[in-house]
């Protein structure tokens, strides 16, 4: 399947079949693309919580009680949720394992390579640290190119998704101890394979007209 054939025949999932199960290889699969997507000066302030059964996933749904109701059978019925985590700080720990990891993996051929790579990444983020004062968002915006690269992979493996903001993210914080790691969730993936009764698969596709979109210089 091309990518422009995955992407059109994604959509927001809105009921799951339960008793379908995704592929260990395929989650494998899906996972590693996770792992390599792309962030700002290679920053990755993000963490990924990944439930498959049951009880891991009725943990997740604590997040949609009241006013998400409606997210529960997502969450519950899926195959797999993966919640989306930012780091609420980018601490010099997490610098320093930044860097000694792209020191192990040859980035670095050069010692002086080492620091310049560090002082980059440091002025983006004392950037958005100090002047722009919107270090949490922009962190957040690296994970949100995580969960993209997340959509698109499972609509090319065939694999149906919704994304979804729709949750208490402060109740999933606390019941996961994630402000106690230095993270916050952010935002929800339900994976799996749709049910007969999800009214939106046989709704068309609706995006605005190209020529509204798209400026060519």
């Amino acid at each position: 399947m091309s990518l422009t054939a995955a992407a059109k025949r994604r959509y927001a999932t809105k009921a799951y079949d339960p008793s379908r199960t995704i592929a260990q290889e395929t989650v494998d699969e899906l996972l590693e693309l996770l792992h390599h997507s792309p962030s700002s000066v290679n920053s990755q302030p993000w963490h990924f919580v990944v439930a498959s059964t049951a009880e891991g996933k009725a943990r997740l749904a604590k997040g949609t009680q009241g006013n998400f109701a409606y997210n529960e059978p997502k969450v519950l019925n899926a195959s797999h949720v993966v919640l989306f985590c930012a780091r609420t700080d980018i601490t010099p720990e997490h610098m320093t394992a930044l860097l000694d990891q792209e020191e192990r993996d040859g980035r670095f051929a050069k010692p002086e390579a080492r620091a310049a790579q560090h002082a980059t990444r440091a002025g983006y983020v004392d950037l958005h640290r100090y002047e722009h004062k919107d270090l949490p968002h922009w962190m957040e915006k690296q994970v949100y190119l995580a969960a993209g690269t997340l959509l698109l992979g499972a609509a090319a493996a065939g694999i149906d998704a919704t994304p979804m903001e729709g949750f208490d993210a402060k109740a999933l914080d606390q019941a996961l101890g994630l402000r106690e790691r230095g993270l916050t969730s952010v935002v929800m993936v339900a994976l799996g394979y749709r049910s007969d009764s999800d009214f939106n698969a046989g709704l068309p596709k609706s995006r605005l007209p190209k020529e509204t979109l798209f400026t060519f210089l």
